[in-house]
């Protein structure tokens, strides 16, 4: 049978998750969606971090205190997500390329 999941299980696999994210980031500078996609990874692996101890805390200490700080995370990762597939969007239009490379320009 299979052991009780501990708290070092979830700091792993959030550690694992922040780790990928991070290397794609370094590996793909070229496809502004890929780089979102990492950004995203991110702070989805720092959200399990933060569930994972507000889980673990002692039953005296505030247990929902990680879990609203995910919610802002998630406000925050939302709004994120909105501008800067809109600005992708204009910047297709415009430029016919989501190359990385080709956008050192910007016109005012």
């Amino acid at each position: 049978m299979l052991g009780s999941v501990s708290l070092g299980h979830y700091l792993s696999l959030g550690a694992v998750l922040f780790a990928l994210s991070v290397i794609g980031i370094f590996l793909n500078r070229r496809n502004l969606i890929v780089l979102l996609m990492a950004i995203e990874l991110m702070l989805l692996a720092v959200n399990l971090n933060f569930v994972a101890f507000s889980h673990y805390l002692p039953v005296a200490a505030d247990q929902m205190a990680g879990q609203v700080f995910v919610f802002f995370i998630l406000t925050v990762a939302a709004a994120e997500s909105a501008i800067g597939l809109a600005i992708l969007v204009v910047l297709f239009r415009n430029r016919a390329s989501i190359n990385v490379e080709e956008l050192d320009t910007l016109k005012g």
